[in-house]
């Protein structure tokens, strides 16, 4: 029964029994799973990109034109171009006096160097929001950390007020000595009766 298009040993379509990798007849393909949906398949028109590493590019970028060695390489590759196009044999010229090749090459940078620079700086003004937001959230640990410290040392303050210290109770033990010395005293008799009761 496992003729073409019937099904095999095992239940596969086309006759085809599943061995192990490597042995004669292996599927080539994997096994489509029946209990899951196929993943659906879009058409995309417009190129994928990673945003991140573009905007990485873009931050480079903008980091590189808005140094001294950008403007000093601009100047020398103008400089260059415009001698060899005035010096140069008219054969060997390519763009003659109105210089409009260089001027599209110039506005042809500037229109892409603008939006790049414009990108780098929404990074960097993300950036400075979530730091600002960091900073915020930390500003209000900071703050209910001392509200807390404060109410905690006010505590301590206010309990210190109430444990006897050792001068308190210096002072109470010289009061206890000197009132029995009074006793001893103003009561004699009664000192030297429990005296020799003590003794017996």
């Amino acid at each position: 029964m496992g003729g073409e298009g019937g099904l095999g040993d095992r239940g596969e379509p086309g006759g085809q029994k599943e061995r192990g990798p490597g042995g004669p007849g292996a599927l080539t393909r994997a096994r489509v799973r029946l209990d899951q949906p196929l993943p659906r398949r879009r058409f995309k028109v417009l190129p994928e990109w990673d945003p991140d590493a573009f905007g990485r590019m873009s931050e480079k970028i903008a980091r590189f034109l808005g140094t001294g060695r950008f403007i000093v390489w601009m100047t020398v590759a103008i400089v260059l171009w415009l001698a060899w196009n005035v010096l140069a044999p008219e054969e060997l010229r390519f763009d003659e006096f109105p210089f409009i090749f260089l001027t599209l090459v110039l506005s042809l940078q500037a229109s892409y160097a603008a939006p790049l620079i414009l990108l780098a700086q929404n990074r960097q003004d993300d950036r400075d929001r979530v730091n600002l937001e960091q900073d915020r959230k930390q500003n209000e640990r900071s703050i209910a950390d001392t509200e807390y410290l404060t109410r905690e040392i006010a505590a301590l303050r206010a309990g210190l007020g109430e444990v006897a210290t050792r001068d308190w109770i210096r002072s109470e033990l010289q009061d206890l000595v000197r009132d029995m010395e009074e006793r001893r005293t103003l009561f004699p008799s009664e000192a030297r009766v429990r005296r020799d009761e003590g003794d017996r």
